[in-house]
């Protein structure tokens, strides 16, 4: 038999909380429509106070009758507001409904307190509050909401939620290389941070400033802004430095990047890599400031980067991207060794750096155990090597498209940082 006294302050505590919920949730509904006349209002403080105890009851009371009694009280209160919702119709002409959901999640959280579940009514009634008061911030949002946006968000959620539960997690073909799981895991997170560099550049704004517009955008493409702000350059060279920075900031956004996959999927492999990517990050983003502190002059050109959050083609294209540089390095490690594995990283790191650093952190990862492992070594320069070409590629096209205006304030920076990290690489 149980405790009647335990069993009591149980049912005590229980009550109590369903009962602070609910005037949780009624504060901010009741400050909401504080200037109306008392009786004015449909529900306030104290009717949802009432109606989070009415919960808290009904879930005790289903302990011992069954629970057709939280169904019935449900029932009995969905009959109260709709008459009440009816009734205001003819004064307020309302048609918001959002006061009445919040009621039945009341009730359904001190039905939740009664059955023990303390600390999940207590973040549910939390969060509910969150939305409920901020109502203008969330339609505002929803205002500046673009339409290719909106779809980027639901297409992220396509290729993670849904893809990744179907499909397959074992290695096909060759060295059984091919993990279609794995391979689409590398490609959603790279097509996540893009998409949370989007989003960065756009709540922040481009009146922030270019170097913080640099700084979030090399989290989606640097090499698309370093084209962007090199062609601005070359209209308007008497703001090639700030341009410059701007660059710079991007570029250097890169190497943390790169960092972050390679912790995310290696952690030996970026414990490795963390001395040359913070020697080559602080030699980007020092200048960077250094140039932005001396011309802090304002451009009055718009700057649009013209970037798309997310595309299921380039998420495509690059899992086939992905799959090829894959199989191209078990391919080149087995016919030429470390040099082979190199000379993919060169050609790769051209165009893309996050296929071959998701490829070679994986194929390292087994090598994990052994910090010092050969694989480890190879993989790491491998990066680096990619990661300096594409740095390389960047300095070139800000030089070239800028008409040589960027030649030395973007290059110059770019190339020593290239040659202190892998001069650091090496020396470590």
């Amino acid at each position: 038999m149980p405790d009647n006294a335990a069993l009591n302050t149980h049912h005590l505590a229980s009550l109590a909380i369903s009962l602070a919920l609910g005037m949780l949730v009624g504060i901010q509904r009741g400050w909401i429509n504080r200037k109306m006349q008392p009786g004015s209002r449909v529900a306030g403080i104290r009717t949802y106070s009432l109606v989070g105890l009415l919960g808290g009851i009904s879930g005790i009371l289903s302990t011992t009758y069954g629970h057709w009694i939280i169904g019935f009280m449900l029932l009995c209160l969905s009959m109260i507001m709709v008459a009440a919702y009816l009734n205001s119709q003819k004064v307020k002409h309302d048609l918001s409904i959002t006061s009445l959901i919040g009621m039945l999640l009341t009730f359904l959280f001190g039905v939740l307190c009664a059955e023990g579940h303390w600390t999940l009514a207590a973040c549910a009634a939390v969060i509910t509050t969150l939305i409920l008061d901020n109502k203008d911030e969330i339609h505002a949002a929803l205002a500046k909401l673009q339409e290719v946006e909106l779809d980027a968000a639901i297409k992220l959620l396509l290729i993670s939620v849904v893809m990744l539960s179907v499909l397959p997690n074992k290695g096909y073909g060759p060295w059984h290389a091919i993990n279609p799981y794995e391979i689409w895991w590398m490609v959603v997170l790279i097509a996540s941070i893009s998409f949370v560099g989007y989003f960065a550049v756009k709540i922040g704004g481009t009146h922030r400033g270019l170097i913080f517009t640099g700084l979030f955008a090399g989290l989606s493409s640097s090499t698309a802004l370093t084209m962007h702000f090199a062609r601005l350059a070359k209209a308007n060279p008497s703001h090639r430095f700030i341009l410059a920075s701007g660059i710079l900031a991007a570029c250097g956004t890169m190497f943390p990047r790169v960092l972050f996959v390679c912790f995310l999927i290696n952690p030996a492999l970026g414990s490795i890599l963390v001395m040359p990517v913070v020697i080559m990050t602080l030699l980007i983003y020092a200048p960077a400031l250094v140039i932005w502190f001396r011309h802090r002059e304002p451009v009055s050109e718009t700057i649009e980067l013209k970037q798309n959050p997310l595309e299921l083609s380039t998420a495509l294209a690059f899992g086939s991207i992905l799959t090829a540089i894959i199989l191209a390095s078990h391919v080149l490690r087995d016919s030429f060794g470390s040099m082979g594995v190199y000379m993919l990283s060169m050609i790769s790191g051209m165009t893309d750096v996050d296929a071959i650093t998701l490829t070679l952190a994986r194929q390292s990862s087994d090598a994990a155990i052994a910090v010092n492992s050969a694989q480890l070594q190879e993989a790491s320069i491998a990066i680096l090597i990619a990661a300096a070409t594409n740095s390389l590629v960047k300095a070139s096209l800000a030089a070239g498209l800028s008409n040589q205006n960027l030649l030395r304030p973007v290059t110059a920076p770019l190339v020593i940082a290239v040659l202190a990290g892998l001069a650091s690489l090496l020396l470590t």
